[in-house]
């Protein structure tokens, strides 16, 4: 990409010759040059002239370079500043100059003008359906035009179509009805509030950045994260794909109802069957329009766009014909009957013969001719005189419906019998006070016939039967369904945000556009109701498909100057509604698959050549059939209010969280909003979930968990600045703030891990399974923080430490431990275990226990600093106070595949330091990999002690620590010093004096180490019978390298004891110098008598313990401490080596001088 530089140099015009203050041109224009510079040499200027030029090229005519170089009067020197050619002063040299000092640095921090330049150069453009259609109608590529859509045409007139839409034509009269006015109006006040209160909420979001492509889940997935972002995204999606399924429902219901009754399939014979006949034909026609909508969006986008305006004509002229009714019927009320016998309102279909009453008096006639008389005149002729016979009385239509035959003396139902029929006006007008009926509920059971109070009637003995011509209720009304119902009428607020790169100030058009549009759509609900309850009868109001006025469709009656502009212009609506739905819900689905966070869904962010989403519309168009085959408006709107409720709640929730967490980034433009109205609308989003339908709430509650459970554990990880990641913070904050309080009890112990892991030369770890043990050791819970030292100096190695922390990273993800990763680097590798022990963790949550590997053939090794810094480590662990875990043999340690089936884990308590011992086995028994190990207690009884009074003790304390495990006491009485010991001591003294004094080279220090290796061998076998190495780690190793010499040498090493003489020869042989004084008072040394003892109780223990635990799967064991005096350290490593040898896997523990474990609950 071309790096775009501007540079802003403020000139006078009186610098340049040549030209005049009163030169217009020059006056009129800034002082100031601008040139564009890049590396590829691209500028443009207005290079300085002289008077004649600037007037005759209008001061504004742009020159070629060339020419510019040609200027006299001392310009050349100047335009080789302003302009790029290859015989001025160097580009970048010239423009660099100032900015020297942060020159190396320019890659990373590039200068602002850079950073402005492609600021400005940026375009928000709507990834949508506009480049779609440009893709369709042209195949040559065209300019991208910068968006230019304002807040009328860009948010209010989209926001106005999408609000409006099937319920107000269908159901709105219904509910009035229903509920009543006063109710209504609640319905309608909460539902606008939520999406008011909603919209404030989005619009500060929506002002805080740029929001691209993708409305609402942008919003949501970028403010709370991937997780809320992706679970709240699909159910968005979701809604929105249901209420194309809506729309499509309340078109077919039009046409089958109002339109076309006779384009019916399915015909019911009885009026049993004529619910289940509607439902059928809704959805075989429901099904055809979806294959047609479908094709239609497959097809292209623009033909749906260019159809946008129409529908929306049609939504404003049948609003405003309603206005006008209303208004009209005031002075001369539409003329539309209604049918009643008694209260009861009768069908309007089953008055074939239009006629409203039992009986209907017929007048026969009969014709009398004038007879003319013989004498009289020929041509004179009588008009025949119609002459009264008498009347007769015949039954109507509605007789045989109430009684068994058409006879007058047929039997009838009672309240026939008992009541008369009449006809009131179904539209009795705005003046004639029928909205004090309307003002109060009058919710039905479903098979109720609807009735008119305010008509007294005779009650009948029996209920009212399906089969005589009443109206009934299709479905048990309350409150709850209806604000289920309803709610869909008023989303469609995100319109406006989801077309934010079409728009020029997306910033202050949304905000502006989309209040006003639920400003007014709340203004003509709300009137509405009131209209309705003023001008409609009740009886109508609650006649949900208009039977009563012989199926018209019941806002129509009012509308003006004819039914038809309701009728047809709802139809279109819905139309449109349900293509603007397949047309958006498919690219909400690409924009969620594009973002990779639901790894499933990635084969949705495909489609055609034209980024058109085909298989998003494919999901989308199968989704909606299943919303069609429920076949039932008022089925299908509580589904998709579930999903918009939940859409809105988060939008809510994501801008209180980010304005009471008060992140910095939070800045919005839209000032008008405040956290309490955010948890308003939050708590009315929730309410009205559980209001309309609590078992719908619960299912949509459900899949959202599972969808944001999904993200979280098999979802690609985005770190998007998401306001949950914010909460987390101020919520760990608090934590770690109330865990400072106070020092934490016993009972909350728990060990927070810092495993120290060594890389070699290619950046690998040494000993990966100390991680797989802190993982059996931690099960996942708790703090484990994996830290390693890189040597060298932090400037020049911090590429290497980013490579080592992702490396540790890798590695705990492979052994699934959850933890935090740090690397140090310093110049030694114990300064830098120092530091990280100082600095690990943060407050409450610092590590407690320290695990590192032990030394892998420290004996062997050249160089003594990896066991000076092992036991540099244990002094720091101790001085920090920390538990010290030190697992020897850890590569025979079994991984987490590998679970032990049998066998003890054997906990060797010498001394107590805190209960470690105690509560690591079960820890590790949580683990399956321990879990089928018993638990075996040993502790050493002394002279004076008493071994059995010390097992009873002993059971009673793991009883009451609610601890399962086999005790045992071993007595150790033999306090006698062996020969082995004694000898095995001066071995150890005598090798350390000798590689202290002795310079030796590299193949001498060898030799000399494996003497004295292959010496405590031979002396092992003939004392305690044991052929296992000494050093399992490193067993291997020292025998291959035993095997060097020939198998006369090594038996000659066997064999030699250490006598002047020999020690003479051996010195003379094999490094020819003469014995130095330092060697010959090695030979006269006596071994210390603390090192005597303390070698001693190593060789003493271990056979015990080999005696007792050489089986055990795992062997726990007190670590000693090591000396104060660092002389002694590297005996301390020989003690720690008898300790432990013959051993297969070993646990050395340190406490921390802390309790860990209670028997108190």
């Amino acid at each position: 990409m071309t790096s775009v530089r501007f540079t802003v140099t403020p000139t006078k015009a009186e610098d340049h010759p040549g030209l005049s203050d009163t030169s217009p041109e020059i006056s009129s224009r800034s002082g100031t040059h601008v040139r564009f510079g890049s590396r590829e040499s691209v500028s443009r200027s207005e290079p300085p002239s002289d008077t004649s030029g600037g007037v005759a090229g209008g001061g504004g005519a742009e020159t070629p370079d060339h020419g510019n170089v040609e200027q006299g009067d001392g310009n050349a020197k100047l335009s080789s500043v302003y302009i790029n050619n290859s015989h001025g002063v160097d580009d970048d040299d010239f423009y660099d100059r100032n900015l020297a000092l942060f020159e190396e640095e320019m890659d990373t921090r590039p200068k602002v003008s850079s950073l402005l330049s492609r600021l400005a150069n940026y375009t928000n453009l709507m990834q949508g359906a506009k480049e779609h259609e440009e893709a369709e109608s042209n195949s040559e590529k065209k300019k991208a035009k910068s968006p230019a859509m304002g807040t009328f045409m860009g948010v209010y007139l989209p926001c106005l179509q999408n609000i409006f839409g099937v319920i107000l034509f269908l159901r709105l009269t219904w509910v009035v009805g229903t509920a009543g006015i006063l109710q209504g109006l609640c319905i309608v006040f909460i539902c606008c509030c939520c999406t008011l209160l909603t919209a404030i909420s989005m619009s500060a979001i929506a002002t805080n950045g740029v929001v691209p492509a993708g409305g609402s889940y942008f919003m949501i997935s970028r403010s709370l994260g991937p997780e809320f972002g992706g679970a709240v995204g699909l159910c968005f999606y979701l809604g929105t794909t249901f209420a194309g399924a809506m729309y499509i429902l309340g078109a077919v219901e039009i046409l089958l109802m109002y339109i076309a009754p006779e384009a019916a399939i399915f015909t019911a014979k009885g009026l049993e069957g004529e619910g289940a006949a509607m439902l059928n034909n809704m959805r075989v026609y429901g099904s055809v329009c979806l294959l047609l909508m479908s094709l239609l969006v497959f097809v292209g986008v623009k033909y749906v766009n260019k159809l946008a305006s129409i529908f929306l004509a049609c939504v404003i002229i049948s609003i405003i014909s309603i206005y006008v009714g209303a208004l009209v019927s005031a002075f001369k009320p539409p003329n539309f009957s209604v049918c009643m016998l008694g209260n009861r309102t009768i069908n309007g279909h089953d008055l074939v013969d239009n006629q409203c009453a039992k009986t209907v008096l017929l007048t026969v006639e009969r014709e009398v001719a004038n007879v003319t008389l013989p004498g009289a005149v020929e041509n004179t002729t009588e008009l025949p005189t119609p002459e009264l016979n008498h009347s007769s009385e015949r039954t109507t239509y509605l007789w045989s419906r109430f009684c068994q035959n058409a006879e007058l003396n047929a039997s009838c139902d009672d309240y026939f019998a008992a009541n008369n029929f009449s006809r009131i006006e179904g539209i009795p007008g705005l003046a004639s006070g029928v909205i004090t009926e309307n003002l109060w509920s009058s919710y039905l059971s479903k098979g109720d016939v609807l009735e008119k109070g305010s008509i007294s009637s005779a009650q009948g003995a029996h209920a009212a039967s399906t089969q005589q011509p009443y109206v009934f209720a299709d479905i048990t009304t309350s409150f709850t369904l209806l604000v289920g119902i309803f709610f869909p009428s008023v989303t469609g607020i995100m319109a406006g945000s989801n077309r934010s790169g079409d728009l020029k100030d997306a910033q202050r058009s949304i905000p502006i556009g989309t209040v006003l549009a639920i400003l007014t759509t709340s203004l003509v609900y709300l009137s509405s109701v009131v209209l309705f309850g003023a001008c409609i009868d009740g009886v109508v109001l609650r006649d949900k498909f208009g039977d009563s006025v012989k199926g018209n469709l019941v806002v129509g009656t009012l509308a003006w100057p004819t039914p038809w502009v309701i009728v047809v212009g709802s139809f279109f609506s819905t139309c449109g509604a349900g293509l603007q739905s397949l047309t958006g819900a498919p690219r909400l689905l690409q924009a969620i698959a594009k973002d990779n966070i639901i790894p499933f869904l990635r084969v949705f962010g495909h489609g055609k050549a034209n980024g058109e989403p085909t298989w998003a519309l494919l999901l989308t168009a199968f989704i909606a059939e299943l919303g069609i085959l429920i076949a039932s408006l008022d089925l299908v709107a509580p589904i998709l209010t579930m999903f918009f409720l939940m859409c809105y709640l988060f939008v809510n929730l994501a801008c209180a969280l980010q304005t009471l967490l008060r992140t910095p980034n939070w800045r919005p433009r839209f000032s008008y909003y405040h956290w309490t109205l955010s948890f308003l609308g939050m708590t009315i989003c929730l309410a009205l979930m559980f209001i309309s339908s609590w078992y719908y709430a619960i299912i949509a509650i459900v899949i959202a968990g599972m969808i944001y459970k999904y993200i979280e554990y098999h979802g690609a990880e985005k770190e998007w600045g998401d306001g949950i990641r914010g909460l987390s913070l101020s919520a760990a904050r608090y934590a770690l703030l109330r865990l400072e309080e106070g020092p934490p009890h016993t009972k909350n112990w728990r060990p927070q891990l810092l495993v120290l892991l060594k890389l070699d030369e290619d950046a690998h770890v040494k000993s990966p399974r100390l991680l797989t043990f802190a993982s059996q050791l931690k099960a996942g819970k708790g703090l484990t923080i994996v830290g390693t030292v890189v040597a060298g100096n932090f400037l020049q190695s911090y590429g290497e430490a980013l490579a080592a922390e992702q490396t540790l990273k890798l590695l705990m993800d492979k052994e699934r431990v959850k933890g935090f990763c740090q690397c140090i680097v310093a110049q030694k590798a114990r300064e830098g275990i120092s530091h990280m022990i100082q600095s690990s963790g943060l407050g409450g949550m610092k590590p407690n226990t320290v695990v590192m590997g032990w030394p892998h053939a420290w004996r062997q090794s050249e160089d003594p600093q990896s066991w000076k810094t092992f036991i540099h480590t244990v002094r720091v662990t101790t001085a920090a106070h920390l538990a010290l875990l030190v697992p020897k043999n850890i590569s025979l340690f079994p991984s987490n595949n590998e679970p032990c089936t049998d066998g003890y884990m054997d906990v060797w308590w010498i001394v107590h330091d805190g209960g470690m011992l105690m509560l690591l086995p079960f820890l590790l028994r949580q683990h399956k990999v321990w879990r089928k190990c018993g638990m075996r207690i040993f502790t050493v009884a002394q002279m004076e002690d008493n071994s059995i009074q010390m097992k009873k003790d002993l059971a009673t304390f793991l009883y009451h620590l609610r601890i399962e495990a086999e005790v045992e006491v071993v007595e150790m009485h033999n306090s006698d010093i062996s020969a082995y010991t004694y000898e095995r001591t001066l071995m150890m003294e005598q090798r350390s004096q000798m590689l202290r004094q002795m310079r030796l080279s590299k193949s001498d220090r060898e030799r000399e180490a494996q003497l004295v290796k292959d010496r405590n061998s031979m002396l092992r076998l003939t004392s305690i019978g044991s052929d296992e190495d000494d050093d399992t780690d490193g067993g291997e190793r020292d025998r291959a390298g035993a095997g060097d010499g020939s198998s006369t040498e090594r038996h000659r090493r066997v064999q030699m004891t250490w006598t002047k003489e020999k020690a003479s020869q051996y010195r003379a042989a094999h490094s020819g110098c003469s014995t130095p004084e330092g060697f010959r008072d090695m030979l006269s040394i006596r071994p210390d008598h603390s090192n005597v003892r303390r070698m001693h109780t190593a060789v003493k223990l271990n056979e015990v313990i080999v005696n007792k635990s050489h089986d055990a799967r795992v062997v726990l064991l007190n670590m000693p401490g090591p000396p104060k005096n660092s002389e002694g350290d590297e005996n301390y490593m020989e003690f720690l080596e008898v300790l432990t040898e013959g051993l297969e896997r070993v646990l050395l523990v340190r406490g921390g001088g802390s309790e860990v474990i209670t028997i108190y609950s």
